[in-house]
């Protein structure tokens, strides 16, 4: 018997129809058309018979015993499921292991690494990329333009899920990139809110959600959604080549925009997490676990690059005290001139000119180590143009950022010792991995549905999906195959 006889024929009738008058006359497009239709279809019937082909060749096994260590002795052939794959949906036909009272075994499968659900890891997979890039709408689309398969919303967002459920497992056993000895070991951290459905809120902005009254009946007013985010927390590491500058390399002063400025430091073995299910102090632990995977002996020098945030400064010093290595915390330069700009309007009219030269005058006197002296400055300033209370708001809360945050304004050491200044990495990261597809218009999130996402996009944007995805099926084998026998040995496939 041809095992493989239905493929032989589906192959002919293709080969006729392009023989044929009638595909003389077709465009090219419509050609690829057609062939994309029939060649999936082809590639379905070669699954079929190969899975057919399989079915013929099992052979009973001596002895299966499931988790229980009970012998599974009674074996009937014949016993079917259904596997919807990129190709189309497929018959698997296997032997079935059965003891009386007890779930049927069927080796087959493992051999196979069938998944639990009806669908295929390729489909798996392919959800997975397209949720991570687009809306689950476009997903659906995109499933169908490059399987021909039509799934709908709920099931591209469980299988993406699924897809997702081993990434903390993965960087756990992952063994990184050695960075140099001479490299600095960067980690920053950083929140974006992500409008969440009512069941997906934390207890607090849940309360305080229901207990809000909407201005209007049809759309959120300013200010009302902030209780309809929850935060999603990012972390990153990553390695960094020291490069010395001068505060001039920074901001330069009014005659020397256009001169040649000292490059910073070149980055690079960026590693990224993101999660709404942890929070805060859990993703610091994670960039902590990373960083000492990269250096265990706590060789090199570890900053930690923040944006002045004091529960992110408190667990960052904690977790340094926990695992005993010295890290220093430096604040995002670009946070610091924000606050400049603050205080910089309260002596300013709109568009006068001379506000970037203030601007820039305080900033150069911050990277030179005089923040404190800034914000006296800023006071007195304050206090001899005679501003009225509210009039110097902004140039107070510069002063008091200023002061307060002075132990993590070293800028002179840092810009001295080629370390980097400024939070644009996780900056970027927020924006990429969180805004760019959980913040898309009329998005909003079950818990479990942003967080396979921005595990996905996480996995992504590292550069790591394709070995995680090994990882990952490695890991379903153990999870629906392995566990169902006796010391989670497997039977040798005959």
């Amino acid at each position: 018997m041809d095992a493989f006889g239905a493929s032989r024929r589906r192959f002919d009738a293709i080969c006729a129809v392009l023989d044929g008058e009638g595909a003389g006359g077709l465009e090219h497009g419509e050609l690829e058309a057609r062939l994309d239709s029939d060649g999936r279809e082809l590639l379905r019937q070669l699954m079929q018979d190969h899975l057919n082909l399989r079915a013929l060749r099992e052979q009973r096994l001596a002895e299966v015993r499931d988790a229980e260590d009970l012998a599974h002795t009674a074996v009937e052939a014949g016993h079917q499921r259904h596997l919807a794959t990129v190709f189309g949906g497929v018959q698997v036909s296997r032997l079935a292991y059965r003891s009386r009272g007890r779930p049927n075994l069927y080796p087959g499968d493992a051999v196979l690494n069938l998944p639990a659900e009806r669908h295929s890891h390729g489909l798996r997979r392919l959800a997975a990329v397209e949720a991570a890039r687009g809306s689950y709408d476009d997903t659906v689309d995109a499933i169908e333009r490059a399987s021909g398969q039509q799934l709908g919303k709920r099931q591209v967002e469980e299988l993406a899920q699924r897809a997702a459920v081993d990434f903390d497992a993965f960087y756990l056993t992952r063994q990184p990139v050695a960075g140099a000895s001479s490299d600095l070991l960067v980690l920053s951290c950083d929140g974006k809110g992500v409008v969440m459905r009512p069941d997906a809120l934390r207890a607090p902005t849940a309360a305080k959600a229901a207990a809000a009254t909407p201005k209007l009946a049809s759309r959120l007013s300013r200010g009302e959604k902030r209780n309809r985010k929850r935060m999603a927390e990012l972390g990153v590491v990553y390695d960094a080549t020291p490069a010395a500058r001068s505060p001039n390399d920074i901001m330069a002063t009014g005659g020397e925009q256009h001169t040649e400025r000292a490059p910073g430091p070149a980055i690079g073995n960026k590693w990224l997490t993101a999660s709404i299910v942890t929070d805060a102090a859990g993703v610091v632990a994670q960039i902590f676990d990373e960083a000492d995977r990269r250096d265990p002996n706590h060789a090199r020098t570890w900053i930690a690059l923040v944006d002045g945030n004091n529960h992110q400064i408190d667990r960052i010093t904690a977790e340094a005290r926990q695992r005993q290595v010295t890290v220093t915390i430096l604040i995002d330069f670009v946070h610091v001139i924000e606050y400049l700009w603050k205080a910089a309007w309260c002596f300013h009219d709109e568009g006068d000119p001379a506000v970037e030269a203030w601007v820039a005058n305080k900033a150069r006197a911050i990277l030179a180590g005089k923040a404190t002296r800034v914000a006296g400055a800023i006071r007195r300033q304050a206090t001899i143009a005679g501003l009225s209370a509210n009039r110097r708001v902004g140039a107070e809360v510069c002063a008091v950022y200023l002061t307060n945050k002075a132990p993590h304004l070293d800028y002179p050491t840092a810009l001295a010792k080629g370390w980097p200044i400024a939070t644009g990495v996780i900056e970027g990261a927020c924006r990429h991995i969180v805004a760019d597809r959980l913040d898309i218009s009329g998005a909003r999130w079950g818990l479990a549905g942003a967080e396979a996402i921005l595990k996905l996009r996480a996995l992504r944007t590292n550069g790591d999906f394709n070995e995680y995805f090994s990882f990952h099926l490695a890991q379903e084998r153990r999870r629906v195959h392995e566990t169902r026998y006796a010391d989670a040995a497997l039977p040798a496939a005959a």
